[in-house]
């Protein structure tokens, strides 16, 4: 059976090893053991200028030759997921008809999916023993400044935290309390099995 590819665009430093870091998670849920996961990184800024979304869903297609698809993530930060997503799916699905495209909107930020599952990573990464899941995790602003809120002895740092937490972050806990979240796994799932 051929490995199966996700070509994943991504927006930040720490999304470049975090997002391949939950496919996998997703991919052995599935028992799917040959994943490959090229990732390409540009920030949201440009990707919402005019055809810089196209090109980079052409440069990830280059890396999808059988099963997979292109996986495109970013932070909705302000912006609203269920407006901007559909968007910039029909954009990046026109750019490459022929290859499976999902675009997934964190709402807020990636990291909102770690506060909808914050009792399975309390005492982790020097957080704190107990972290109760906020009462709307993806209505925070500022979910990165949650995390350091709640460490001890240093703050929340993207590129050595995120990987890591995407690692150890209960996925059906978070899958429950964050709709974005609940689309990511479904696109990966759909990417993933062909769907």
């Amino acid at each position: 059976m051929d490995p199966v590819t996700i070509a994943c665009v991504v927006e930040g430093h720490g999304e470049t090893s975090a997002t391949p870091t939950l496919v996998r998670r997703i991919a052995g849920e599935l028992s799917i053991w040959q994943v490959n996961l090229p990732t390409l990184r540009v920030t949201k800024t440009k990707l919402l200028r005019a055809r810089v979304l196209e090109d980079q869903v052409q440069a990830a297609a280059a890396y999808v030759s059988g099963p997979g698809g292109i996986l495109v993530l970013f932070d909705a930060d302000d912006d609203c997921p269920a407006e901007l997503g559909p968007t910039l799916q029909n954009r990046a699905q026109a750019a490459r008809p022929d290859k499976r495209v999902a675009v997934v909107v964190a709402n807020r930020e990636f990291e909102a999916w770690f506060l909808a599952a914050a009792p399975s990573i309390a005492g982790q990464r020097r957080l704190s023993e107990t972290l109760a899941i906020p009462p709307d995790p993806e209505g925070v602003r500022g979910a990165k400044e949650w995390l350091s809120h709640h460490m001890t002895g240093a703050s929340y740092k993207e590129t050595l935290d995120q990987a890591a937490l995407a690692a150890m972050f209960d996925i059906k806990i978070s899958r429950q309390n964050s709709p974005s979240f609940d689309k990511f796994c479904r696109e990966v799932e759909r990417l993933l099995t062909g769907g």
